[in-house]
């Protein structure tokens, strides 16, 4: 098993969803928060389970798709702990490296 640790950028990124969505609905709000927040927990036992993020073209830097959202986390091999860079709307690209300083 693997440790799954959140970038204060990925915090931000979660935080921010949760505002953006409260200005109209709070309880749709705490409900969509919680389940990116939980979504992640699968990577403590499967950290390879998403796909490479494809703006990137680096296996180390992988994404999972919940919803609208693309949780980008980077797991390198033999590592002990998988990092949550950021959640982001998944029509976006990624081009901010921003994203990817802890």
């Amino acid at each position: 098993m693997v440790e799954v640790k959140w970038t204060d950028n990925a915090i931000e990124d979660l935080n921010d969803i949760g505002e953006y969505i409260a200005k109209d609905s709070e309880r749709y709000a705490e409900i969509t928060v919680l389940k990116l927040f939980t979504s992640v927990d699968i990577l403590e036992s499967y950290p390879k389970k998403g796909f490479m993020v494809p703006e990137f073209r680096d296996e180390s830097i992988r994404q999972l798709i919940l919803d609208n959202y693309r949780i980008v986390y980077q797991f390198i091999e033999n590592s002990t702990v998988v990092s949550i860079l950021t959640i982001h709307y998944s029509t976006r690209l990624i081009s901010n490296t921003r994203h990817f300083k802890e």
